[in-house]
């Protein structure tokens, strides 16, 4: 099983893994911005970021939908994916 490391301590399964979006350019959208709001009334973000977070994950754990906040750009997030 392979895993990304997200930040902090946290690593995640990368079969999970919904997508990886950039949090400066998606954020634009409305219902990007609905859809995170949700989430976070919810409790389903988790920040795994001692900054500014650079990126988001959308993450699926049997049905349940997480979203992970990282400092580490798409580029990066994508490029560790590959390794």
């Amino acid at each position: 099983m392979k895993y990304l490391h997200l930040g902090k301590d946290t690593s995640i399964e990368i079969q999970n893994i919904v997508g990886i979006f950039d949090l400066d350019t998606s954020t634009v959208s409305k219902h990007t911005r609905d859809f995170l709001s949700v989430c976070e009334k919810e409790n389903k973000i988790v920040n795994v970021s001692y900054e500014l977070p650079k990126s988001y994950i959308l993450y699926d754990f049997s049905g349940e939908y997480s979203v992970y906040l990282s400092p580490l750009n798409t580029a990066t997030l994508l490029k560790r994916m590959n390794e």
